[in-house]
């Protein structure tokens, strides 16, 4: 079975701008790419999954989401990145808009994006990891029966200092998504999982799915 890096988005991998709204707000983290590129040269498999009640709430429509985030493999792909699944989450119990407006299973810390990419895609989840700057990011991969890595970019740094009132501590600490991949590197290489994909190439093209 494959493992997997699910990595959450804003404060991870591009910048936290409160809710992102337009491409033009979109900056790359310092060293993000460069480590999602040694992540998927691994033979890891690389997704996605980040809440993104924007949209419940009517800040921006799921068709300019899914723009942004066209734009955002650009950016990756031209770094030698990029995503090979996207799970995102528009709901939210008080979202503005009715259609969104529920308690789901997807919805971050609830497992479900990781269970739904575990289905798709036959992932290990206890041999994968979730990587995020909020302990939300840990719960999920927690629940998942994932291990969990915390980044103190983004909210990283303010959720780090409270470390001391978590019901159940990340498998790891890193300064950034840098950080983060060379301790998974080192994990994974004391863990090699069978049916490994020898060449480290990803076997399936990047896709976008989401969850209702």
């Amino acid at each position: 079975m494959e493992r997997a890096i699910f990595l959450d988005r804003d404060g991870t991998i591009i910048e936290e701008v409160g809710y992102l709204r337009r491409a033009d707000q979109l900056r790359l983290l310092p060293g993000a790419a460069e480590a999602i590129r040694r992540l998927r040269s691994a033979g890891l498999k690389i997704i996605m999954a980040t809440n993104q009640s924007a949209i419940g709430r009517g800040l921006l429509s799921e068709a300019e989401f899914l723009r942004i985030q066209e734009i955002l493999q650009g950016q990756l792909e031209a770094r030698g990145a990029g995503i090979d699944a996207l799970y995102y989450c528009p709901h939210h119990p008080e979202a503005e808009l009715a259609t969104y407006r529920r308690t789901c299973e997807c919805r971050k810390p609830a497992p479900g994006m990781l269970l739904r990419a575990a289905r798709d895609y036959g992932l290990d989840l206890s041999g994968s990891v979730m990587v995020g700057d909020k302990y939300i990011d840990i719960e999920t991969g927690l629940n998942a029966s994932a291990a969990a890595v915390l980044v103190r970019t983004g909210y990283g740094a303010d959720e780090s200092a409270r470390r001391d009132l978590w019901p159940r501590p990340p498998h790891h600490v890193a300064g950034n998504l840098e950080e983060a991949a060379d301790w998974i590197l080192m994990r994974m290489a004391q863990t090699p999982a069978e049916g490994r994909n020898p060449s480290g190439t990803p076997a399936d093209p990047p896709r976008e799915t989401r969850h209702a």
